[in-house]
């Protein structure tokens, strides 16, 4: 998933989401889930979407997120 260099660095990374990948704009140990603003390290990241260009902590901040897009649908 993740390349040896890709994972270098300090702090937050800037990541591009893609549909089964990811490519790592700024190397860092981490992203922020968008819903809980928890740190997750880019070796555990398994959630995230496209769409909208977000990390997901666990499927629980998915539906979260998906519950609080379809309020305002």
């Amino acid at each position: 998933m993740l390349g040896r260099f890709e994972r270098g660095g300090s702090g937050e990374a800037v990541v591009e989401y893609g549909d089964s990948n990811l490519r790592v704009v700024r190397p860092g140990r981490f992203v922020r889930c968008a819903v809980t603003g928890v740190e997750i390290p880019l070796d555990a990241l398994r959630y995230w979407s496209v769409e909208r260009q977000e990390a997901y902590a666990d499927p629980d901040a998915v539906m979260v997120r998906l519950r609080d897009n379809s309020k305002t649908a």
